[in-house]
């Protein structure tokens, strides 16, 4: 079955070069590994990603893995990955498994699998809205998009929120985990701006490509500025 990762790394300071480099030449050596299907590094921005300038200190690796066996091996045992844990200052990793995915990664759909559901409608889930900004339509994006996003975090029920991208400005993806489908709900419904921003882009037609996936959360491990988002609401 295969297996989904995030992994939001923040590097120790002096390592912003390094980090910066690694956006150009980790893609090679990524490609080369066994089971790794699909996989994606993603910059961060300031305000907890969701600032127009980038934070070199922080970025994020989303990976789809031919099973969990074969992402376990990785995270511990290659050494691309042994680099950068010890470049790191803290690490962040949740395994998902989709429930809903809609629309185009680089015109692949790297979530269209279906596991089997293994938590009840009170669980956490996690959301991933990812898009390819049309250049002409950037200023409007980010005059709505930046204020709306930097409020998510404080959103009722939202346990983590970050904004990644893999191209400033152009390439945006904003993340987050919900204490259960029903907090995030409320929020993408009943938020007047966030309903607003939704409309704008459908009719003024903002991106080139875009995806919508939501997830099961099955685990999560390491901190994300000092503490588990979600310390107490998995099982052991």
């Amino acid at each position: 079955m295969p297996h989904t990762t995030l992994t939001i790394f923040t590097l120790k300071p002096g390592q912003q070069r390094w980090g910066l480099a690694q956006m150009g030449t980790s893609p090679r050596h990524l490609q080369r590994v066994m089971g790794l299907r699909f996989f994606k590094l993603l910059g961060s921005g300031a305000s907890n990603g969701f600032g127009l300038w980038p934070n070199l200190r922080r970025y994020g690796f989303m990976a789809v893995w031919e099973d969990a066996a074969v992402a376990a091996a990785f995270f511990a045992q290659h050494p691309l990955w042994a680099t950068y844990a010890a470049r790191s200052e803290e690490m962040w990793a949740v395994q998902l498994a989709p429930l809903k995915s809609q629309g185009l990664w680089d015109g692949k759909t790297p979530f269209a699998y279906a596991p089997p559901l293994l938590a009840g409608d009170d669980a956490p889930v996690a959301v991933l809205t990812r898009a390819s900004i049309r250049w002409r339509k950037t200023p409007r994006f980010w005059q709505f998009v930046e204020p709306t996003s930097a409020t998510l975090a404080q959103a009722a029920g939202v346990r983590a929120a970050i904004g990644l991208g893999e191209l400033p400005v152009v390439r945006q993806a904003t993340f987050s985990v919900w204490d259960s489908a029903q907090a995030m709900q409320q929020y993408a419904y009943r938020d007047a701006r966030h309903r607003e921003v939704i409309q704008l882009t459908r009719r003024e037609d903002w991106y080139a490509e875009e995806l919508f996936a939501r997830f099961q959360v099955l685990g999560s491990s390491g901190t994300l500025d000092g503490v588990n988002p979600l310390a107490g609401l998995l099982p052991r």
